[in-house]
């Protein structure tokens, strides 16, 4: 069968390979849709740190059970499924205590493995979620949707909570569907007015606030003169990140959604005069990744109009850097 590899930062390029095989405990599925992250961006730019080249991309999956395997947890032939993409081992320190997502030796696909763009995977059936309803476009989308719902879960708002996001790329977005689902009263900052725009539409939000200079005076109006209680930070850039500390109200907290790979620096009296709490957030957990696939078919929580490219596995090689320079590209979908 024919893959699509990254072959070096830039270069996509079609391989042949062996069909897969399975191993004890894993499913055959065929791989329908895959979503386009910023993970996969950085690795395309050659900006994704701890990535080596040649790599599979592809974790956001829409896929079809072909085979359920040795160990099926329920699954048949035939039945769609989103794919939770972080593999942990279930037995360090992490695992042992309900959080996989921070497994010692967590190796998410698409990043640290070879991923989903090819026709058919084996992937660990306990790793796959079905829908009887969900089209493969929302199953694709689940991931992204995971990662937001989680951040907002470790936040533990309260209802009519003054709550900032910044950022408005994919997880941005997702964080502000489940920030939109506590009821919190939100705002949303982002540099581009495009983003911006998108959430006024996609969301009927009102306080979208451009970032830059006189910010902290747009937050607190925003606010009716008060600082947001909770920050999100989804967009894994150092300075926002660091500049979050003077933006957050007294007692309120900050979580890091977006991944900065260095160091973060912070003003300590500020950092303790406010009492603040920092929180960083890393992927979901499996329970995340079920509770939104009810979700979704229970309130039709259809974020498919965030999709805003499309093209065929195939034509990777070539569409891909295009999608990749465009900036009003919000979620490109991959049909495999």
């Amino acid at each position: 069968m024919l893959q699509i590899t990254l072959e070096t930062p830039g270069r996509f390029v079609p391989v042949e390979i062996p069909e897969p095989t399975l191993a004890p405990g894993e499913a055959l599925v065929r791989i329908h849709r895959i979503g386009v992250c910023g993970t996969d961006l950085h690795a395309f730019r050659g900006r994704q740190p701890f990535f080596t080249y040649p790599r599979v991309l592809g974790h956001e999956l829409g896929v079809e059970v072909l085979d359920p395997g040795s160990d099926p947890h329920g699954l048949r032939a035939g039945d769609r499924c989103a794919v939770e993409p972080y593999l942990n081992c279930g037995r360090c320190i992490a695992c042992r205590r309900g959080k996989p997502n921070c497994c010692a030796e967590l190796k998410v696909l698409g990043v640290h493995v070879d991923g989903g763009m090819r026709p058919r995977l084996a992937v660990p059936a306990r790793k796959l979620h079905p829908s009887a309803t969900l089209s493969f476009d929302q199953l694709a989308l689940v991931e992204t949707l995971a990662i937001g719902c989680h951040a907002v879960e470790r936040a533990r708002m309260e209802p009519d909570e003054y709550v900032l996001v910044i950022g408005a790329g994919p997880i941005g977005l997702s964080v502000i569907q489940f920030a939109r689902l506590a009821g919190v009263r939100l705002a949303v900052m982002d540099i581009s007015e495009a983003r911006l725009a998108f959430c006024r539409r996609a969301f009927g939000l009102a306080a979208t606030l451009p970032a830059g200079p006189g910010a902290a005076d747009r937050i607190r109006a925003a606010g009716g003169g008060d600082l947001p209680t909770t920050i999100f930070d989804a967009t894994g850039n150092a300075e926002s990140m660091a500049g979050t500390f003077e933006l957050a109200a007294p007692g309120g907290q900050i979580v890091f959604v977006g991944l900065f790979q260095g160091d973060v620096t912070f003003h300590d009296p500020l950092f303790h005069r406010r009492e603040l709490t920092l929180k960083a957030t890393r992927n979901a957990l499996p329970e995340t990744f079920r509770g939104i696939v009810r979700q979704m078919e229970e309130i039709q929580l259809d974020v498919t109009p965030w999709i805003t490219h499309r093209f065929a596995l195939t034509d990777t090689p070539e569409r891909f850097p295009v999608v990749a320079a465009d900036a009003s590209a919000v979620k490109t979908m991959i049909h495999g």
